[in-house]
């Protein structure tokens, strides 16, 4: 008889579960998937042991050896997992430790199994149209060289003739230059810095990030008011006597840097402070005294130093734009999440640029439809949980985004949260044609309002501010980024909605609607959705399903109109 000592188990899951060390794992398992020829298909293999086992090996057969990829996920801490106003769509409130970062294993690199501690690798396939249509086993070995074959678990993966288009939706997770600079202690544009910029931007367009916050000048987001955050200015400026001239060699760079990693839309840093439009941000100007600050908390808006500021800029990026053929790819701000009450100040921030960029779409985060009802957002994004309003009035190009304040009923990516309720988002995008998806949280690693260097790490929520997941979705590895499950599970999403697009051009929209809803007692909302992770994965394959019909349909009837 084997003791508990001795036993060993391995599972294979779904890419959905998240495995906790301290509880028992009650996920369902996975043995068989389909994916198409240019999709990113994942599944894990948890594993548990009786006893601390070292050296562990992983071992991967498969015809599609090439193209997987082996990742660990870690853990991290959570003290604030979520709101005292959250539903229950939760899979824990305590605080502890949460999977969530997922460190890549280099070929032959062993891993350790705790005694009576579930833990899971994450394995990922890629096989980027290299590969031909078919069946493919894909088996997973754990061993020691002390005890041999621990477990192995084979998963079948269906690659099936069709590929997904090209990702539609405009989407952006606020990069944070500064916090790169401050967290490998390197200068602030210095050579390092844009080595390290440029690997964190790639692993965002890996992961469907097409536009990129731009900090024309050191965007005023989440900081204190009187403070400053870390100067990450891309324009040059020079002033002399209320006149002004313009450097634009960095924003140059930092576009040209862009456009090679695969980023298509440039989001111009906000030209007014967060929540109200009433001060200028940060703007650092080299004059004969040296460096100094001419703008920030202490500038009103809407005075004349600032507006002749603007009047003498606007026109100058305006050429650049031009001559970078950036065009209808910009997007300029004016405030972030500005609520009714500022809806003077906004206005009057927007009449400081009126005429000045007039031809380039403007959009700001915010939720009060008043704000889009006066003309003042041509692009409003609103909140997931306020959305109805703009919905009804069927805004044109819409986009949403949604923080740490939506915690009830709608899609988010707390760790505290089912990565079933993170991946919903792409189906709920589907159904409501929305042109693009915001997010405040690609890597900011600073405490709330921006008053300290924080270790995410350690910190996941911002110095209690935040539920922990709310402020990044990737971590600062060695030499570049470290995804998490999060930013995988989004991206899984994203692929959900390319497939029902992929399948909406073989059988069409209303079809590829009244399919997504099939069986469910309400619509498909941003705030109503099925909960379980079975309802997405076989609503995905039903998707798959359909999508290889149609296709083999549309051969058989080719092959018949042939002469």
């Amino acid at each position: 008889m084997t003791s508990d000592a001795n036993r060993f188990e391995t599972r294979c899951i779904s890419s959905l579960p998240k495995v906790f060390p301290d509880v028992e794992l009650d996920a369902s398992a996975y043995s068989a998937g389909s994916a198409l020829l240019n999709e990113r298909f994942s599944f894990q293999i948890a594993f548990r042991s009786g006893q601390r086992i070292r050296d562990i090996k992983v071992e991967v057969e498969s015809g599609l050896k090439e193209a997987i990829r082996v990742q660990r996920i870690g853990l991290v801490p959570s003290e604030y997992p979520v709101r005292d106003t959250s539903d229950d769509y939760v899979l824990r409130r305590t605080p502890g430790l949460y999977p969530d970062p997922l460190y890549g294993l280099a070929s032959g690199e062993p891993i350790t199994a705790l005694g009576g501690q579930w833990h899971s690798l994450r394995i990922e396939v890629d096989p980027d149209c290299r590969y031909a249509p078919g069946s493919y086993p894909i088996t997973i070995r754990l061993s020691s060289p002390e005890k041999g074959i621990l477990g192995e678990e084979t998963l079948n993966l269906q690659l099936l003739p069709a590929t997904l288009p090209g990702q539609r939706l405009l989407r952006t997770e606020w990069f944070h230059a500064d916090c790169i600079a401050t967290h490998y202690r390197q200068e602030i544009f210095s050579e390092e810095h844009w080595k390290l910029m440029e690997a964190f931007i790639r692993t965002a367009v890996r992961n469907g990030v097409n536009t990129l916050l731009t900090p024309l000048f050191t965007p005023p987001l989440d900081t204190k008011v009187g403070g400053e955050r870390p100067t990450a200015q891309l324009v040059d400026v020079y002033a002399s006597a209320g006149r002004y001239s313009f450097g634009f060699a960095k924003l140059e760079r930092w576009v040209a840097l862009c456009r090679k990693c695969g980023i298509t839309h440039f989001e111009f840093s906000h030209l007014f402070t967060q929540w109200g439009a009433q001060h200028a941000p940060k703007i650092m100007a080299d004059t004969k005294e040296g460096t100094v600050r001419l703008f920030g908390w202490d500038t009103d808006a809407a005075g004349s130093e600032y507006r002749s500021f603007l009047k003498q800029f606007l026109p100058q990026l305006r050429l650049f734009i031009e001559d970078h053929q950036l065009g209808s790819n910009c997007f300029f701000h004016v405030s972030d999440e500005p609520h009714l009450e500022h809806l003077e100040s906004y206005r009057e921030a927007v009449k400081g640029i009126s005429g000045h960029v007039d031809a380039y779409p403007r959009i700001d985060a915010l939720s009060d439809y008043a704000f889009y009802e006066s003309g003042l957002v041509p692009v409003p994004v609103p909140a997931t949980n306020h959305v109805q309003p703009f919905l009804d009035a069927e805004v044109p190009g819409l986009w949403v985004y949604y923080c740490n304040s939506q915690d009830r009923d709608v899609s988010n990516r707390f760790m505290a949260h089912p990565l079933a309720r993170t991946r919903i988002i792409g189906m709920q995008l589907y159904k409501y044609k929305i042109s693009g998806f915001l997010h405040w949280g690609y890597n900011f690693w600073y405490s709330q309002y921006s008053i300290r260097q924080l270790n995410p790490f350690q910190v996941t929520d911002c110095d209690h501010a935040f539920p922990s997941g709310d402020a990044f979705v990737v971590y600062p590895g060695p030499d570049g980024p470290i995804e998490s499950i999060r930013l995988a599970a989004f991206h899984e999403g994203l692929q959900d909605l390319r497939a029902l697009e992929c399948l909406e051009a073989l059988i069409g929209r209303e079809h590829v609607l009244a399919m997504l809803e099939e069986g469910l007692d309400t619509q498909l909302t941003f705030s109503s959705y099925p909960r379980e992770d079975s309802w997405l994965l076989e609503k995905r394959e039903a998707v798959n399903r359909l999508i290889r019909r149609h296709l083999r349909h549309r051969e058989e009837g080719a092959v018949h109109e042939r002469p």
